[in-house]
């Protein structure tokens, strides 16, 4: 009885330790935001509470921030063509309302297989920073 016990003991022991613990949430671990991978395209749009102009500041500057290389910018009609890891993407940005604008990220070729950090870590810079901007606006 006593060798069965302990056996079982060991059983909850083994699973316990050996089950995966997710205490960040939706944050993805580093090894998957640098493995190429199938992105759906739901991951590559976001609306941010912020106007148009202001976000494609914020997506050059993030752009910029993450070492990609900016091939071309059009502000009139909104979007920011880059390369980051040999490959381009196109970042177009547009109006919801007054007070929110979406930004598209999406492969200039439309193979959604590359690395999810490279729109993930734009979208945490432009979220950061626009939060940044609130700080300001309400200290004056």
């Amino acid at each position: 009885m006593e060798r069965i016990l302990k056996f079982l003991l060991s059983i909850f022991v083994c699973i316990f330790v050996c089950l995966p613990v997710n205490a960040q949430g939706e944050q993805m671990s580093l090894s998957t935001l640098i493995t190429a991978q199938n992105v759906s395209y739901e991951n590559c749009n976001r609306v941010f509470n912020t106007d148009h102009v202001t976000l494609l500041y914020l997506t050059i500057a993030g752009i910029n921030a993450n070492r990609f290389t900016v091939d071309e910018i059009q502000t009139k009609s909104g979007y920011v063509r880059f390369t980051a890891v040999n490959k381009q993407f196109l970042a177009m940005i547009s109006n919801v309302n007054t007070n929110q604008a979406m930004l598209k990220i999406t492969p200039v070729d439309n193979n959604y297989y590359f690395q999810p950090g490279i729109v993930l870590n734009i979208f945490k810079y432009i979220e950061i920073n626009e939060k940044k901007k609130a700080e300001y606006i309400n200290l004056n």
